[in-house]
């Protein structure tokens, strides 16, 4: 049955004789599907009403057989309800169009006869309801209370799941066709597919067909990628299914642990024991350290959909339009669920609330952020890094909105050796670049304390320059060019000490570090401070509170 729920609450809606009801979807053909089913269903109505459609091309058209092709205005369309004897659901689908004029073109004489028609169907003997349908909300100041607006959600599981078993009954029959219908695929196809329209869902399976002749688990990835491109036209959001593991990122095994623990917390097993889902995670710390890497490394983890939310894109120059990209994003995100929502550099988006000079918009965008993060029902799990935390808002850090505050620190000597290892391994694949270097333990012990002080970053281009300079002069790499390359570098700690110093001393009581304490050394726990052989000023301890697993 299509949209069960919706209908229970549409038709609570128009027996309480709710004379307009504006209704936001993009799917005219699915609602429109829905509430003749709905007026059929006797559990919902004692008695079956006449839908009507009205586009500006047909006019009206009732059940398929009854046209009334001349009526093409709006306002011929508002005078044909006004005069019809008899009870009936009318679908504007091109009424929103007239309604979204702007304020000096608007057609006055429409709007005064929607207002004589709500009272007009109020007072009136018969039962009618108007149904306006659009893509986004598109009503005029002085209609604001008289219309009632109400969203139709994008097609559930069990909707999909039930399109795609029509789609495999129409074309079963054809031999050169195979389908693989057990329970555990058709349930990923269909989770695959959440966040699409009924139409966009029935492209990306009918592509996934005929693309090899087959329908199976594989296909998760092309409807997955047909998602994407579908997601970002809007330009607000990316989409991806990450292939990094978390074996990618070096260390932050706090962090990591955290993150492993929550595996599958949104499913029917975590249910079991009356667990909430968690809500999300903001990683601070200085720049380079893995924050971005982690976040993206989440979705792989959960194997479920990352979307990347550009903050700079929602802002607009037409007025409303940054908080309404605000709404899109959010109703795109939790239509999506599960997924993993990564905001980059949150500070920059947020910072400065409430100045002097903040028009109102960032204020606005973020107030509704924050109330979607603390009411939000549907498993959207968002993931923000921060290098200035200090900008921020406090109301974003209080819990309700994250879980959990991580702090990433610079690497420890344990997990320097464990960026170390995991670069060299990923770059050192051919046997006549390595040469003669011996590449082992004592090698990599021996990069490490060299590169005491250093980022992961840092490290990772500490690899890559060594690389270099044995490719310009077209030789194998050596031992040399890693310290050359090492000795070039003038690491973050150098070049914003007092940043750090201040970061460390922020997170210190407000945060958990990333780092487990097995991957600090007993010099590290005692004499936290990374010292290196170039002058600089005194860092203070780093920061953190450990947590136990």
């Amino acid at each position: 049955m299509i949209a069960c729920n919706f209908q229970k609450e549409l038709s609570t809606l128009i027996k309480a004789r709710f004379p307009v009801i504006y209704i936001i979807t993009w799917e005219e053909k699915r609602l429109a599907e829905a509430i003749k089913a709905m007026v059929k269903n006797d559990q919902l109505f004692s008695k079956e009403r006449d839908v009507w459609e009205w586009t500006i091309l047909d006019g009206f058209k009732c059940n398929e057989q009854i046209k009334k092709g001349d009526i093409k205005t709006s306002l011929q369309a508002l005078n044909f309800i006004d005069s019809y004897e008899g009870d009936g659901i009318f679908i504007l689908k091109d009424l929103y169009a007239d309604l979204a004029r702007p304020v000096h073109t608007i057609d006055q004489p429409l709007i005064r006869k929607l207002k004589d028609l709500v009272w007009s169907i109020k007072e009136g003997k018969w039962l009618k309801t108007l149904i306006i349908t659009a893509y986004e909300k598109f009503i005029p100041d002085d209609l604001q209370k008289e219309i009632l607006i109400k969203s139709f959600d994008l097609p559930t599981k069990e909707e999909l799941r039930e399109m795609l078993l029509n789609l495999v009954e129409q074309n079963k029959h054809n031999p050169k066709l195979k389908f693989d219908l057990s329970n555990n695929t058709l349930s990923k196809l269909c989770d695959a597919a959440c966040g699409l329209t009924l139409h966009e869902a029935e492209n990306a399976f009918a592509l996934s067909i005929v693309k090899d002749g087959e329908l199976n688990e594989k296909d998760v990835s092309t409807i997955a990628e047909e998602k994407k491109q579908i997601i970002q036209r809007n330009g607000l959001l990316e989409f991806s299914m990450p292939k990094l593991k978390m074996e990618d990122v070096g260390g932050l095994q706090n962090l990591k642990n955290w993150l492993v623990k929550r595996s599958d917390s949104w499913s029917e097993k975590a249910n079991k024991y009356n667990l909430p889902s968690p809500r999300g995670v903001l990683i601070t710390g200085l720049p380079g350290c893995g924050k971005s890497l982690t976040a993206k490394t989440i979705s792989s983890l959960w194997n479920i959909p990352l979307l990347r939310l550009d903050m700079g894109a929602l802002y607009s120059g037409l007025v409303g339009s940054s908080e309404r990209n605000m709404r899109n994003v959010i109703q795109t995100a939790e239509a999506m669920a599960p997924c993993v929502l990564w905001v980059d550099e949150i500070e920059k988006a947020f910072s400065g609330i409430g100045s002097s000079g903040d028009s109102g918009v960032a204020t606005r965008m973020f107030g509704t952020f924050l109330t979607w993060m603390q009411e939000k029902e549907k498993f959207v799990f968002v993931a923000a890094t921060a290098n200035q935390i200090h900008s921020l808002p406090p109301e974003l850090m209080r819990k309700g909105r994250f879980d959990e505050i991580f702090f990433v620190d610079l690497p420890t000597q344990i997990e320097r050796q464990i960026i170390l290892d995991i670069h060299i391994k990923k770059r050192f694949v051919n046997p006549k670049v390595i040469g003669s270097l011996v590449i082992d333990k004592a090698f990599v012990d021996r990069l490490t304390t060299r590169t005491e002080g250093f980022t992961g970053a840092e490290i990772e281009q500490v690899v890559v320059s060594a690389l270099f300079e044995a490719f310009a002069e077209n030789r194998s790499v050596t031992e040399d060019d890693f310290v050359f390359a090492i000795e070039s570098t003038v690491p973050l700690v150098v070049t914003q000490a007092e940043q750090i110093a201040s970061i460390r001393q922020w997170a210190n009581l407000r945060a958990v570090s990333a780092t487990s304490g097995e991957h600090k050394s007993s010099e590290e726990i005692e004499k936290p401070s990374m010292q290196r052989s170039v002058s600089k000023p005194e860092l203070s301890p780093r920061g953190g509170r450990s947590i136990e697993f």
